[in-house]
Order: structure tokens, then sequence, then C-alpha cells
């Protein structure tokens, strides 16, 4: 399939755009939010500047320099992966086309954090009955968002293209 009728550049725009949104508000979060100090908003919803070494849920938190570079790595493939498959699907697969961009312009929004920080920035900390889930961000969002979509996506997607379709 000729790039021109794929959903590479559509799936870019969308994961430059989350990735802009993203980084946007991880710098507003630094500038405006203290580390550790809690800002209310409702009665289950802060704002809390904290930096994440590891992955979801801080795994691999405490592994050091080592775990940075290993997170980084595995973006980096499931970066180059993505930009792989929207490079193949046709640009009428728009829920697919979606959802891989999201979860890209997430990864990179990220991966930004992990080079320039050697963390990830997280802000947004939602809570109830003293349990707290664990703060995320904006590129988190995303690559949940567009996680689901993906799956929605298997099922709402017709598995042919144009080119492969006959008829009786």
């Amino acid at each position: 399939m000729p790039l021109r009728g794929s959903g590479l550049f559509p799936g870019l725009a969308i994961a430059a755009l989350i990735a802009l949104i993203d980084q946007v508000t991880k710098r507003w979060a630094e500038q405006a939010l203290t580390l550790f100090a809690p800002v209310e908003v409702t009665s289950f919803f802060n704002l809390s500047l904290v930096y994440n070494p590891g992955a979801a849920f801080s795994f691999l938190a405490g592994a050091g320099d080592w775990g940075r570079w290993l997170l980084t790595t595995i973006a980096v493939i499931i970066g180059l992966l993505i930009t792989f498959w929207l490079a193949r699907l046709p640009r009428n697969a728009w829920w697919s086309v979606v959802a891989l961009g999201l979860v890209l312009g997430g990864a990179i929004g990220n991966l930004i954090d992990r080079l320039r920080l050697g963390a990830v920035v997280d802000f947004l900390d939602f809570h109830w009955a003293g349990y707290h889930w664990p703060a995320f961000n904006v590129a988190d969002m995303a690559i949940v968002v567009g996680a689901v979509t993906l799956i929605v996506a298997t099922f709402l997607e017709d598995d042919r293209t144009p080119s492969s379709t006959h008829r009786e």
C-alpha cells in the first residue's frame, strides 16, 4: 500500500498533538505545583506533582539507571512498531489509526520526560476513601484510551482492504 493512502500521516499527526498537549500540561504542572504538595480540586481529585522513574504503578521505579534505559528502549521499539503498523493500515481504518496515534503520542510524551528528566512527570491524583490511584498524566490517559480503542477497533473494522474484496 502506498504511504499516501495509509494511516501513517493521520496517525503521526494525532501522536504529535497528544505529545504536545502532554508536554504543555507537564510543564505547567512543574511550574504551578510543588513536589509532593497536593492541591485539592474536589473531594476525590488533587493536582499533585510527582516524578515516577518507573513505568505504570511505579514498576521498576527502584531499578536505577538501567531501568530508565530499559523503559526508554522499550518505548522506542514500540514507537517504531506502531509507526510501521500505521504505514501498513489503510487510512479508512480510522478507529485503528486514532487508537495507534493515541498510544504513540502517549509513548512519545513519556519518552521525552524519561530522556529529559530520568522520570515521568505525573500530576493527576484521584482518590476515594483514603485510597489513591497512582498519579498519572495526559500521556498515560492517551495510552489507555488508545489501547481500549484498539480493542474496540478489532470488532468494528473489517479485515478486508478495498483491494482484497471481490464481487460475485
